[in-house]
Formats: structure tokens, C-alpha cells, sequence
């Protein structure tokens, strides 16, 4: 029986994995069946303020479904891929792990290793592709079933599938669905991987873009910006790093906001706060370097999330002064 080794972390790797784990008995999706030998995950790890130990959502899911869990660490040690070559595994299949996985590693299964990958190649290689979807204004993403090699994302792709975004898409809800479209994608690909009808197509090197792990100063806003470009940037940073700028010396996160084309004074420095009427609501808009930015929803420094209204009967003060 085929044995299969699956390597992911975030909640984006669970839907394909669970996928694997329902399809595993014989005639669901290969005649002959599989087996998960083992799941690999990253190591626990503390979080949130009591520094709890937090299993990664994979770990959650293989413990749920009684599979074996293995958190070696890093491929790079020789006994650690070593140590995986002794499973004899058929194939390795990888979904946001989080780590790049060396040759020897790669080499290792017949069927080598697929990975799930949020963007259709050679577009958005790297580590967010689906932050920089929304940011750049894609009508479309999607997921690319991909045999890795020894590059960033630049091995040949199995099959390709795309989605239509929405106009208020936030990286979060996006993940939601390319985690659903990749599970399915990878059910579609395996059978035919496997029986050696599907031929890989190798990437146009031409066409190639490529991202980079965001930080938390990637959410720092520059008013000089048009504010469509900043309308995307929120979208595209929840939930992670987070869209802010500081007012008083203290942060604002800026949550929800859209863009309005409209002719501002230019003596009017970018990041001037006014307040703007919209469907019978008062929201802020703010000065941008084309246009304003409404702001529907925002947060002080310590203090909660708040409508635009809510926050001008505490904060009316605001309306006049310069942000940044």
C-alpha cells in the first residue's frame, strides 16, 4: 500500500489534510488505497499571555484522527533526514510547513513531493502570495499543485486552480478558501500523479513574481499613498501584520476602510482627518495622496474595536489633526 508522509502547520494545511485522512481507504481515491505513516508538524511552541504550549491546527487534527505526529525541527540536520527516510514513505505532500526542505529531503519518496501552493505559478512565489493578491488588485487567485525542487517555488506545476475575489476579500477570509480550493486540487491531482497520467509543466521563468514574509512595519500606512492602494492594504494585512498609523503618540489600527475618488485641496497635507457623511453615517475620511480613505472602523491603542461613530463621541478631538 502506497504510504503517504504529510508536512503542514496553519489552519490553511488542515482541509487538504483531513481531505487525505477520509480518502485513505481503498476505491475512495487511489483503488489500491493509502496510508499516512506519519504527519509532520512544526515543534509546540508557547503562546498568548499565559505562554501555554499550543499545538499547531495540523497537530489538533492528527491527534483527532489518531495519527501519528512527528515534530523533528529543521531538515537540515542529517539525522533528522535520516531519520525520515527510515518511514520508507511513497510520497511527501506539504501544505504551508514552514520550512524549506533540502535535495536529500525532496529525493527521498518515488513520487516525490507535492505541495499545495496559494497562488497560481509562476505568480506570487514565496512566502505570502495570498496578502499580495489583494494588494495588487488580482480579479483572481488561486492554488498550484506542484512538485518542489530545490528553488523557492519554481518546480513544475500538476495542475492549477482560480477563484474570483471579492471586492471586500481580507487576507483571512481568502485563506479560508484557496485552504478548501487546495484540498480539492490535491484530490484531483493525486490519482493521476500517481498513475503517472498527469506531466508536470514546467514554470515560465519569464513570468515569475515573487513575495516576501511580511513584518509588522509592513502595515506602518504612508498617506502619501492613493487611498485605493491603502484600501487594499487593509484588506490585504488582516489579519496579519495589522494596517495602522499613530495619532498622539499612540497606535490606531485602521480595520475596516474604502476608498472614495475624490478632488481634496492639495494644500491639505495627506493624513488630515475630516469627517465624511456616507449612507446617513458620519465615518472619517482621511486626506491620502489621491482621494480619502473612509475609515468604517478602527482601533486605539488599548482600547477596543470601534465604529467610526463610536469612536468620535470619545475621541471628536481627532477630526483636524494629522496622522502618522
Amino acid at each position: 500500500m502506497l504510504r503517504i508522509i504529510y508536512m503542514g502547520t496553519p489552519q490553511f494545511a488542515v482541509p487538504a489534510l483531513t481531505a487525505l485522512i477520509k480518502g485513505a481507504n481503498p476505491g475512495n481515491l487511489l483503488s489500491e488505497g493509502y496510508e499516512i505513516a506519519t504527519i509532520i508538524t512544526r515543534p509546540d511552541k508557547p503562546a498568548g499571555r499565559g505562554r501555554d504550549i499550543v499545538f499547531s491546527p495540523v497537530k489538533q487534527t492528527a491527534l483527532e484522527h489518531d495519527i501519528s505526529v512527528w515534530q523533528p525541527g529543521s531538515f537540515k540536520k542529517v539525522e533528522n533526514s535520516d531519520a525520515l527516510a527510515m518511514y520508507a514513505a511513497d510520497l511527501y505532500i506539504v501544505a504551508a510547513f514552514g520550512q524549506i526542505l533540502p535535495p536529500r529531503v525532496l529525493d527521498q519518496p518515488r513520487f516525490g513531493t507535492l505541495n499545495i501552493h496559494a497562488s497560481l505559478l509562476p505568480k506570487y512565489r514565496g512566502a505570502d502570495p495570498i496578502a499580495e493578491a489583494i494588494l495588487q488588485g488580482d480579479k483572481e487567485a488561486g492554488v498550484s499543485i506542484m512538485q518542489l525542487d530545490a528553488g523557492i517555488d519554481t518546480g513544475p506545476v500538476l495542475l492549477r486552480h482560480s477563484i474570483p475575489l471579492a471586492e471586500d476579500e481580507t487576507t483571512r477570509s481568502l485563506t479560508t478558501r484557496l485552504a478548501n480550493l487546495g484540498a480539492q486540487a490535491l484530490l484531483e491531482a493525486l490519482p493521476g500523479w500517481i498513475a503517472g497520467t498527469i506531466t508536470p509543466e514546467p514554470q515560465d521563468e519569464l513570468r515569475a513574481s515573487h513575495t516576501h514574509m511580511l513584518k509588522k512595519e509592513d502595515g506602518a500606512i504612508n498617506w502619501q499613498l492613493p487611498a485605493s492602494v491603502l484600501a487594499r492594504q487593509i484588506r490585504a494585512y488582516e489579519p496579519w501584520p495589522g494596517t495602522y498609523t499613530h495619532w498622539r503618540g499612540k497606535l490606531v489600527k485602521i480595520l475596516k476602510a474604502q476608498a472614495r475618488t475624490v478632488e481634496v485641496d492639495t494644500d491639505i497635507p495627506p493624513g488630515t482627518v475630516r469627517i465624511q457623511e456616507e449612507a446617513g453615517h458620519q465615518v472619517l475620511g482621511i486626506v491620502t495622496g489621491s482621494g480619502l480613505l473612509l475609515v468604517k472602523q478602527l482601533q486605539l491603542e488599548g482600547k477596543k474595536a470601534m465604529s467610526t461613530e463610536e469612536f468620535l463621541r470619545g475621541y471628536g478631538q481627532i477630526v483636524g489633526q494629522v496622522l502618522g
